[in-house]
């Protein structure tokens, strides 16, 4: 499930909401914030999508997909945040360093690697529209999404600039 996996919605959420604490600037809070915000709204699609596709399956047909069936023992057709491969979800997956042009452009790298899941999903469900249509909709925010940080980027280069210093820790500005 795209949620729980290392370029999911559950950690991209964390991790913007977890970033926007040591940023110094209120504008790119916000913007974490906001995004962070809308990523849970994200995890709650996928997750109703998941729901969706496995509230009535079979006996036989949870039989037929090895994965699944392990899947199934652990958490019947609970929504259980793992990446597709199973993994469970873990914080050790996102990055928070507390220094905006780090985080900012770890943010920019996951959104791109959630774009290209949501590219991978695509091909595997082509042929069901009430899943690809949710998911081209995500596709796109992570677009929109990687634009903003790139935006915000700047905006942080901007104020290092305008100071002629080069780290970003408010502790050494004195």
């Amino acid at each position: 499930m795209h949620s729980g996996g290392p370029d999911g919605e559950l950690g991209a959420s964390l991790r913007y909401l977890s970033q926007r604490y040591a940023m110094p600037y209120p504008q790119i809070q916000g913007l974490l914030t906001d995004i962070g915000t809308e990523e849970l709204g994200h995890l709650e699609m996928v997750a109703s999508i998941v729901h969706q596709l496995t509230r009535n399956l079979t006996d036989e047909q949870i039989q037929s997909d090895p994965a699944f069936a392990s899947y199934f023992v652990d958490h019947t057709t609970g929504v259980y945040p793992t990446a597709a491969s199973g993994f469970p979800w873990t914080a050790a997956s996102i990055g928070v360093k507390g220094d905006p042009i780090c985080d900012l452009t770890e943010d920019m790298a996951a959104e791109q690697k959630a774009r290209v899941t949501y590219d991978n999903i695509l091909r595997l469900a082509k042929d069901d529209p009430d899943v690809t249509d949710v998911i081209r909709f995500l596709r796109e925010r992570e677009i929109v999404h990687f634009q903003r940080f790139g935006s915000a980027v700047q905006m942080v280069r901007e104020h290092l600039d305008q100071k002629n210093v080069y780290y970003t820790n408010p502790a050494f500005d004195q």
